[in-house]
Order: structure tokens, then C-alpha cells, then sequence
């Protein structure tokens, strides 16, 4: 077991809070996760981070890495208040909230998985795919499955995904592996591309549209400044602003104009705090 100190983080509001599918909360509070090739078991106690694992290797920096504790959230959250000190109650009751750090090819086809889904679905497809072509990893006396790599999803056929429960998006899938395996969509490329550039990339992909696209920029690329916009925003908008159209462009133009390099964690905010106030 390994110890991470000095942790400004609120871990069951980060890991709950929607960004990851794949996780398990135990009878003593702790988390299990599957991340990076390994599985852990997390615990907050007070500021700090008890893991264990069955793999150690950089644990430490992975785990730093995954919950984005190298961040100065206190800075920033400081600098959304002093632009614009109505959402001051959605940043204190999000104190602690983190944006994860995922993998990337994960995060493409399990967001594409979320199109109008019920999380529940989302889970149990994606632990059917990773059961089926990921590997087994045994941790504590169970059985868990890393979600697969490309080379090992690359031959998955439809009458599988169809057995996955992804519904109408097996072709959205099949069509994503298909162009990263044809180079026509590089996950690496995009690390390189600015914000705009790399919404307009991952949006040639059949199945993934400006919401599926974000939440890939934000919760695989560490890009903040991007936004998914669903009911929950809508409705922090409208009960925050007066004098902002509740549409999809609107709210996107007043969020960039508003917060800036920013606005997506500023926006992740109101989600959370109108999610938990109703």
C-alpha cells in the first residue's frame, strides 16, 4: 500500500460524479478502479490517498497522473470567482471535484457507448468488451478485465457488439476502430491540435458529435476549456443567468466568452452542484 499526502481532492464526488464508468465502491468507502493497465483500490482518509494495486510500478505518478493532483484547482477556481462571482456556490460545493485523466481510446468508445444511455448500460456494455478482449487481472481474490487495447479490439465484429448491448452504436464503434486502424483518426495527432481543431477531427467520426466530442477532449486530454452541454448544464444556465438563451450555441458562445481557457471545468461545476441541489 502506497500513500499520497496532501491530497486536495474530494474522491467519491470525482469518481461519481459521471466521468468514468468503470468503477466499484466497497464496504469500507474505498474505490476500485481499472486504470492504466492495473487495477487499485483507493481510500480517502482525510487529505490523503491509501492505494493498493496489483501492479506498483510508478504508482505513485499514475495515480498523480489519474486524479490530476498536480493541478492547482485552488488557482483556478480563484480566478473563475474574480471573473465572475455568481457561480461561487457551484465552486464551493464542488471543492475537491477533479477531472480525471483517461485513456484516450477508452474514453472514444466508451463515450460513443453514452450516446442517449443509461449509465447502468453504459457499464455493463463495457465490461462485456473488456471481459471478452481485455485482460484478466486478479486482484484481491477477484476477477477483473483492463479495458482492451486497439490491436485487441481491432477485429471485433458487429453480432459481438450486438451481444454488448451498445444498441444502434455497434456501427458507430466499428466505424471508429476502422478509421484509427486506417490512420485517418490518430489519437496521438490530437494531443497536438488546438481545442477547435480537435473537436472538428473527432467529429468526422461517424457517431460522434459535439457532446461526445467533448466529454473525449475533457476527460481524455485534459482540454478545459471544452464542455458538454446536457440537461443538467441547461438548467444550472437558466437558473444562474437570466439573460442566456438555453440553447446549445448560446450557451457554448456565453461559456467561452465568459470563462475562457476554462469554461469547461467552470461549466463541469454547474453540472455538479445543480445535479446534487435538486
Amino acid at each position: 500500500m502506497i500513500e499520497i499526502k496532501n491530497c486536495d481532492i474530494n474522491l467519491h464526488d470525482t469518481i461519481t460524479c459521471g466521468q468514468c464508468f468503470r468503477f466499484y465502491e466497497e464496504s469500507d468507502n474505498s474505490y476500485t478502479l481499472i486504470l492504466s493497465g492495473r487495477v487499485i483500490n483507493v481510500k480517502q482518509v482525510n487529505d490523503s490517498l491509501f492505494i493498493e494495486s496489483n501492479n506498483y510500478d510508478d504508482l505513485e505518478n499514475i495515480v498523480k497522473n489519474y486524479f490530476d493532483l498536480n493541478r492547482n484547482y485552488d488557482e483556478i477556481n480563484k480566478k473563475l470567482l474574480e471573473i465572475d462571482n455568481t457561480i461561487k456556490d457551484c465552486v464551493e460545493n464542488s471543492k475537491g471535484l477533479k477531472i480525471l485523466n483517461q485513456e484516450p481510446f477508452e474514453m472514444i468508445i466508451s463515450y460513443i457507448i453514452s450516446q442517449n444511455n443509461k449509465v447502468s448500460r453504459i457499464s455493463n456494455s463495457i465490461n462485456y468488451i473488456s471481459k471478452k478482449y481485455g485482460k484478466k487481472v486478479i486482484f484481491k481474490g477477484s476477477e477483473y478485465y483492463l479495458f482492451p487495447t486497439f490491436d485487441e479490439l481491432k477485429h471485433i465484429d458487429l453480432e459481438t457488439l450486438k451481444e454488448s448491448k451498445v444498441g444502434f452504436r455497434d456501427k458507430y464503434i466499428l466505424s471508429a476502430i476502422k478509421r484509427i486502424e486506417d490512420g485517418k483518426l490518430d489519437i496521438e495527432k490530437i494531443k497536438d491540435m488546438n481545442t477547435s481543431d480537435a473537436l472538428n477531427y473527432l467529429e468526422l467520426v461517424k457517431g460522434i458529435g459535439p457532446k461526445v466530442a467533448s466529454c473525449i477532449l475533457l476527460f481524455a486530454y485534459s482540454r478545459l476549456d471544452v464542455f458538454p452541454i446536457d440537461t443538467w448544464v441547461k438548467k444550472a444556465i437558466e437558473y444562474l443567468y437570466d439573460d442566456v438563451p438555453i440553447n446549445q450555441k448560446k450557451i457554448t458562445e456565453f461559456a467561452y466568452q465568459k470563462y475562457g481557457e476554462y469554461c469547461g471545468l467552470a461549466l463541469q461545476y454547474m453540472f455538479h452542484y445543480m445535479r446534487n441541489k435538486i
